[in-house]
Order: C-alpha cells, then structure tokens, then sequence
C-alpha cells in the first residue's frame, strides 16, 4: 500500500494529484491485470517526465519524482542518492522522509549493495531481505513496523555511460507471490533513465551559471581597471606630472593612505606641488564625492583666520552683517587643507586642535557647538620638529597632524622629469597665447643642468619667460637667461645663503649650474663650500695670482657683475659671494 507518511512536494500540480488517486485505487483493484499494470506504468512515466522536464530545483524535482512512484507503485520507502567521485553520497532524496532520516535510510543500506549498483551499473533485487547474507546485514529499523518480510529492488542511475548515482524501494509482503520484482525493475530502469538525463542537464546548467557569473566578475574588475577615473580624480592626478622612481613612490602611498581618514601632513619645500597632492589625495579617497576645501594659513592674520575656519554669527565683530559658515562646515564629510600650517600663531593653535581631537567647534560669536566629520590634510614647508623643540609649535598638535607624515621629492631629486613638465608648461603656454614655440633639443640639457630652487613654479617661469623673449618659435640654449645674465635663481641664492629646510628633505649642497665655461679657460671640477671661510677659489686659473687677486681681476672684467665673474672662475654665483665676503671686497655700484 501506499505509504500514507510520504510529503506530497509543493510542484505537483491538481491534475498529477487526480491521476495518482485515481491509479491508486485501480491498482488496488486490477493487481492481476498485466495490461492494465503496463498502462500504469506508462502514465507513471508520462507523469514521472512532467516532473523532471519542468522548472524547480534538482531537490524538488527528484522530490517529487519519488513522490510519484509511491502512488504508482507498492512500495514503502525509496530513496534516490547521488554519488560524487569519491564514492560518497552527495545528494539524498526521499518523499517519506527529511533530509537527515533519508541519509540515516541510505546508510542502514549495506554498502556492497550500493557498491555492486555503481560498478557493475545493474540492478539488485533481493525478495526478502532477512535471509540474504551475500551483501552483510541489513539494517530495517526505518524501513516499517518489525515481524515483517521485505523486498529490495534498486537500479543504477547513469549519466552517458556512468553510474553517476542509485535508486532504491522496499517493499513489505505477506505472501512470496506478492513480490513482482521483474515488473517493478522495468520502471525504475526507465525512470532512472529520465532521472540521469535530468541531473545532467541541471549540473550543465549549474556550470554554465558559475560560468557566467565568473565571466561576469571578471569583466566587472577588467572595467574598473580599465575605466576612467572620475573628473576630479582625472584633473587631480593629470596634473601631477612626472615617471620618476620618486614620484610614483609618493603617489603609491597617497593612494594608499586616501583609503583611511588619517590626518595627513605634507612636506616638501616651496613648489613641489603640496595642493596638488592633497587634491589627489581627496579625490583618491572615499570622501571623493564630498567637498574639498582649502585654505592658505599664511595669507591671513588670525583675527581673519578664525573666521574664515570656524564662521561668525551676525553681529560678532564689525562688519559681521550675516552668518557665515566656516570652511571646516563647508568641509564637512570631506577634505580640508590647510596650507602654510607651521604659520598660525600659538593662540590659534589652541583652537585647532580642540577641533582636530573633539570634532566640534563653535562660530566666532556663537555659542552652539557644531559637529563636523572632516578629514585633515596639512602642508608646510617649515621645519616643525625644530619649531616644536624651541616652543613655538605646539607638540599636541603637531602629533595631530603628523600621524601620515609625507615628503614630496623637490625637483632636484627628479630631473628625469624636467622635459615632461617642460613640454607641459610650454604646451599651456601655447594655449594659453595662441603660439607655436617648442624646445630644440639643445634646451634641455640647460634645464636639466640647473638647482631649480623654486622646484616645479620655477621651472614653469622659466619656461614661460623664455617662451615669452624668444624671438622665434623654437627655444635654443642660448634663449635662457641664465645665457644672459638674467637669471633670477642666480640673483637669489647670491645674495644669501639657503635656508636650511626640515631634517626629512634636507637641501644638497649644489647650487645653480652655471653656463658652459668661457673658451679661453679650462673646465675645473666644481669645487665646494659650505661658508664664506671655507670657499676657495678652483686651483689653474690665474697664472700665480692669489685669490683675492684673482677674485678682483675677475669683477673688473665682468664690470662687477656676480654672475659673469663666477663663469670666468668656474664657481657659481653663491661660491663668489661666499669668497667676496671671506676677503671683504666691497662690491661697486654702477
């Protein structure tokens, strides 16, 4: 009889339900009857191959196949197991029983049985499994109530020539004639047959999923790598000129440090390009889409300062006709610069870091604290260890804002990056003006040959200050001022010596290379001077003269011109002011 515990699966359809009650009852009625049973088994296989051709999950679909078979045929429990390579059940299905009870019933199964199934890929069927001994003991406990006699009947499940899994029924009787073993192996052979086609089409159809999502991933990577950056990303980064080691070291750990909300500190001295980098920075960031704000600590007194950082309310101090919101407010979510940070006075240090620790302010002349969640990026080019030392720059807050300290290399330290920057500001010029001047290929030895103290703004205002007086449309060697006596790093770096920059960049002792030598002296190794007391003239030139003769003679003939004097002795403009005031020799004024 049919087993009345079995779970009727959610996609069995009215009329499949009508078709097994109706076949129920008729095989009750007509068990003899050989034609009728063959009719039977066929509209078993009709209603079996509507289940498995249909949609629904592999668990469903086999479900509900054995749901089927209890109503087509006298059985009591049945399971349909899945192999993997390995010879282990990977999937258990069963009507009567849940999950974990159909494993417990596939387990209690001798395993040579399961075993002769999946290698010989024939059915066993064994009338009463009491007094079979070929394949061990068989264990009965789930199969129904005790003192009863049962049948086994399995068949192999197979997949283009493979035993791929099993299926198995019991079946209680009374009577030996009751058994029709051979009846009940054609049907499951066939239907094991719809169930092997089924599962091969459902593990095609499971790879090909994984297939296309693989393929889908990978593309998704593929196009973030390849797409284009935002705008703001674009601009920021496209400024930024430059294939030097050492740039591309700096721009590996902004993009590395944009991804927290570390406080981050910019070093590097003046036109090594500090904006630049923060707006990289940012636009690096997850706050990308948020405000960068900026502000230059420098241009303004403190009075202006706190209010431009923190706002006003109406009628705070004179002037105040409105509230005005601070740039930390305007900031807000996202980045905020401050330029020139070793500038602000004591006082106002104070202030900010109460900002930087708590996160809160209050307006110039309010008295509502405001929250904000701002990201700190600062610059300078001072040295504020030093600063800290003598009590000028608050240690609290200089910890607050050093937690990503960042050193930007000076251009001195990337010359391989002089021609593209060159190229760059000249093309600008020439959008800029509407020309067409470019640089022969004698300008560039004369770029890359000079300090370029004002690092990246100098080199831009010497290219356009050449592009500006040349004559022509192409840039020669000779077109740059320092060709002409009108260099203006020369000018600077004679008149007194550098400033001496933070112990993370410290500055080479080189100045500017000055032009090639006059024809009529030799080419001397550049000599070195770190003060007026040390600086010595370069030894072969001067015929026996002593230095200050020679230093002497040199001005006359340059009519008391540094620059000119310096190339007649092969030193550089600041060697000559350094030996000018070891002897103390009055400069003449034309």
């Amino acid at each position: 009889m049919p087993n009345t515990l079995c779970r009727k699966p959610d996609n069995l359809n009215s009329e499949t339900e009508q078709m097994v009650l109706m076949h129920d009852t008729a095989a009750i009625a007509a068990n003899d009857r050989l034609p009728y049973r063959a009719d039977v088994a066929l509209l078993g296989i009709y209603e079996i191959s509507k289940l498995l051709c249909g949609p629904g999950s592999l668990q469903d679909v086999l479900a509900g196949t054995m749901y089927v078979l209890h109503s087509f045929l006298d059985m009591g429990n049945g399971v349909i197991a899945l192999i993997d390579d390995n010879g282990e059940p990977e999937h258990v299905f069963s009507a009567s029983h849940s999950t974990i009870m159909a494993r417990d019933y596939f387990a209690a199964i001798p395993e040579k049985a399961v075993g002769q199934m999946m290698v010989t890929e024939m059915p066993v069927v064994i009338e009463n499994v009491a007094q079979d001994t070929s394949f061990g003991r068989w264990d009965t406990a789930l199969w129904g109530g005790d003192g009863k006699n049962y049948a086994f009947v399995g068949v192999p499940i197979r997949d283009r020539g493979k035993a791929i899994g099993v299926m198995t029924i019991d079946r209680a009787w009374m009577s030996i004639g009751d058994v029709r073993t051979d009846e009940d192996v054609r049907f499951l052979k066939m239907v094991a047959n719809l169930i092997g086609q089924t599962v091969r089409l459902h593990r095609m159809v499971i790879r090909d999923r994984e297939r296309i999502l693989d393929d889908q991933r990978r593309m998704e990577k593929e196009r973030e790598l390849h797409a284009p950056q935002p705008d703001g990303l674009r601009n920021a980064t496209s400024a930024i000129i430059g294939e030097s080691s050492a740039l591309k070291a700096v721009m590996d750990k902004v993009r590395l440090v944009a991804r927290s909300n570390a406080p981050v500190l910019l070093r590097g001295e003046s036109g090594t390009g500090k904006e630049l980098f923060a707006q990289a920075l940012h636009e690096s960031s997850p706050r990308r889409d948020k405000p960068f704000v900026k502000l230059n600590c420098a241009a303004l007194p403190e009075s202006v300062l706190e209010s431009e950082l923190f706002g006003h309310e109406k009628g705070s101090f004179t002037g105040a006709i409105a509230q005005r919101k601070g740039r930390f407010e305007l900031a807000d979510g996202g980045t905020l610069f401050l330029d020139e940070i070793g500038e602000i006075s004591g006082s106002f240090q104070a202030k900010l870091l109460r900002v930087l620790q708590e996160g809160e302010f209050e307006r110039v002349g309010g008295t509502r604290t405001l929250k904000v969640d701002v990201r700190m990026v600062s610059a300078t080019n001072r040295n504020l260890e030093d600063a800290v030392a003598k009590g000028t720059f608050r240690a609290d807050l200089y910890y607050r804002l050093a937690v990503v300290p960042i050193a930007l290399p000076p251009l001195r330290d990337r010359p391989g990056d002089i021609p593209l920057l060159a190229q760059e500001f000249l093309r600008r010029f020439n959008a800029d003006n509407k020309t067409r001047v470019t640089l022969a290929p004698s300008a560039m030895p004369v770029l890359q040959s000079c300090y370029f103290p004002g690092n990246v703004r100098e080199l831009e205002n010497c290219v356009r200050r050449t592009a500006t007086l040349t004559a022509g449309d192409r840039i020669n060697d000779k077109d740059f001022a320092c060709h002409n006596d009108g260099c203006l790093s020369a000018v600077l770096w004679k008149q007194a010596p550098r400033q001496v920059h933070p112990p993370a960049l410290p500055a080479p002792a080189v100045s500017p290379v000055p032009a090639t030598p006059t024809a009529e002296l030799p080419v001397l190794s550049e000599p070195t001077c770190g003060s007026a007391a040390t600086c010595k003239v370069p030894n072969g030139s001067g015929g026996g003269q002593s230095e200050y003769e020679q230093i002497v003679e040199a001005m006359e003939r340059s009519g008391w011109v540094q620059a000119k004097a310096a190339r007649i002795l092969n030193m550089t403009p600041r060697q000559i002011g350094y030996a000018l005031r070891k002897h103390n020799i009055p400069i003449k004024k034309f």
